[in-house]
């Protein structure tokens, strides 16, 4: 069941941007992680003001941007949220975005019920998305080897850099 919720073009520009890899200026402000929540009145899907890691942070003012995007997300309430997972495999290395859909078991029942029948239209503007992650709670997602069995299983070696 659809709910009728608008993804905004502010949303839609965001995904845009950190699906398309720029120059290495240009890449200091690109969003390595954002979260989406739903506008006031329940109509909208919209960027969560202040709720962003950019690529330029790491290393400056974010020593672990995996750790901080944990951290951003809401004990007691939904979100959507995306993440650009920089990770190594034996062979390569890669980065690959992340949807996530937030939904704490603490979250109140119409929030998640709300957000859950929200999904596809956010979904639906995300084209091209590989990896996506319906979590419930911190202990799914506080340690990064579960996003990184998420990304390639058991051939990722290092996530953000660091070891597993």
């Amino acid at each position: 069941m659809a709910s009728g919720v608008t993804v905004t073009d502010d949303v839609i520009k965001v995904f845009t941007d950190m699906k398309v890899r720029k120059s290495a200026e240009e890449a200091a402000k690109r969003k390595k992680a954002v979260l989406f929540c739903l506008s006031e009145d329940k109509k909208n899907i919209i960027l969560e003001e202040g709720k962003e890691i950019l690529v330029g942070d790491v290393g400056e003012t974010v020593v672990d941007p995996y750790l901080t995007f944990v951290k951003m997300l809401p004990q007691n309430d939904c979100r959507y949220a995306l993440y650009d997972a920089t990770y190594e495999t034996k062979e390569t290395k890669k980065e690959d975005l992340v949807f996530i859909f937030w939904a704490p078991e603490s979250a109140p029942l119409k929030s998640k019920m709300i957000y859950a029948s929200s999904k596809d239209a956010i979904k639906k503007k995300f084209t091209g998305i590989k990896h996506e992650w319906q979590v419930n709670g911190l202990d799914d997602i506080k340690d990064r080897a579960t996003l990184a069995q998420k990304l390639g299983g058991n051939a990722v070696i290092t996530l953000e850099g660091s070891p597993l």
